[in-house]
């Protein structure tokens, strides 16, 4: 069959657009209208739906999943030559927030299947420098985390979750981010729920929450809000060197009613996945495992795997095909070694990393968001199978 766009030459399918309704517009709007752009009563109350959501102690909003990870490992602590633990396959973020906290990363290759971290090679890492662990939960997959807590729990560590692809997920009834002392999420335009650009973090401790809050707006003893308010004024103090890393109300007025609506959205993502599962069962690609028994998958990225020795096509000749289609896709992720700046600073070599290495080089993630309709779905299922059959 020869090739042919699936879709109208201008109906290019945008890759993890997000679901935007009228109740973020009004509330955007209302923002505007008032005057109050920066953080003030909306991250306020955004922070305390997410808490309730999580059923969390303490939640401070952010400028992005990479402050929050970042100003975690400020707030326990971390000192120049610690060591901190993560996973070969995963964002750059996780491992800059690291470096950035001026300690050490330390990678640890992934399950074949799972696509996350290996417990028994976490083990293998640790030395009388580690001070935390930072697990991915890797496209809304949980963790094993009953293994990662008793390692951390055995070793005395830190442990840090980074929850970037999983805010609905649970593991053995207890929801991402609620394990460790910190737990870090993402509502960048693609996520789940989404601010445009934003993050959260949440906290066991008042004292780390207050501390991130502080830390967040250049280290000053009041924000914004509360110094400007109708109250009176009230003078702050620089208590510390701080960042620039606050939410805005304007990213926490989309953010108030996209929480809303998450279940909504998770189980149409989960109906997608689902479909796409019944639809590539006969072609000759790796697609995810399934969720594992007692726990909710966030069913953040469906990535199937492009084997070149299964197919005749590598991943990247897949990926213009698909381009050629009309459909947008992604790529979650080239292993960190694979990176230039992280193989040169660290020495680390592929070899080592046999997993991560060979999921990055062969990944493609498909559409995947509450705004698909079900002809956008069908789209990209043809466009797929068009491609693997031709």
């Amino acid at each position: 069959m020869a090739d042919r766009p699936v879709r109208p030459k201008d109906r290019f399918l945008v890759f993890g657009s997000p679901m935007i309704e009228e109740a973020e517009i009004n509330e955007v709007t209302d923002s505007l209208r008032k005057g109050w752009l920066g953080t003030g009563p909306k991250v306020a109350q955004f922070e305390d739906a997410f808490r309730a959501y999580k059923g969390a102690p303490h939640a401070v909003a952010l400028s992005s999943c990479t402050a929050a990870l970042h100003l975690s490992m400020l707030a326990a602590d971390l000192k120049p030559g610690d060591e901190v633990i993560t996973t070969a396959m995963t964002f750059c973020s996780s491992v800059n927030a690291i470096i950035h906290a001026g300690a050490t990363p330390v990678l640890v290759d992934v399950d074949s299947r799972t696509m996350n971290v290996d417990p028994a090679r976490i083990e293998m890492k640790i030395t009388p420098k580690t001070r935390a662990l930072l697990p991915v939960h890797f496209a809304g997959r949980p963790c094993d985390m009953d293994a990662i807590c008793d390692i951390a729990a055995r070793h005395n560590l830190l442990l840090i979750e980074d929850c970037a692809h999983a805010i609905e997920a649970e593991y053995k009834g207890q929801k991402t981010g609620l394990f460790g002392d910190f737990g870090c999420f993402s509502f960048y335009v693609t996520k789940n729920i989404i601010t445009g650009e934003g993050g959260m973090v949440l906290t066991r401790r008042e004292e780390d929450a207050s501390n991130i809050k502080v830390l967040a707006l250049h280290g000053m003893s009041k924000d914004a809000w509360k110094r400007f308010k109708d109250e009176g004024f009230v003078h702050y103090y620089v208590v510390s060197a701080g960042y620039k890393y606050n939410m805005m109300d304007l990213q926490a007025a989309i953010g108030i009613h996209q929480l809303k609506r998450i279940d909504q959205y998770w189980k149409k993502r989960k109906a997608i996945w689902r479909r796409y599962d019944e639809a590539f069962a006969d072609l000759p690609v790796d697609r995810p495992a399934e969720p594992e028994p007692d726990t909710r998958h966030a069913y953040h990225l469906y990535t199937i795997l492009v084997d070149e020795k299964k197919t005749g096509m590598e991943r990247d000749a897949f990926l213009d095909a698909l381009h050629g289609h009309n459909i947008g896709a992604g790529v979650h992720y080239m292993s960190i070694p694979e990176h230039p700046f992280y193989r040169d600073t660290f020495g680390w070599k592929l070899d080592d990393y046999p997993n991560a290495v060979s999921i990055g080089r062969r990944t493609v993630s498909l559409p995947l968001s509450a705004k698909l309709s079900n002809d956008d779905v069908e789209d990209v299922i043809e466009a797929v199978r068009l491609i693997l059959q031709r």
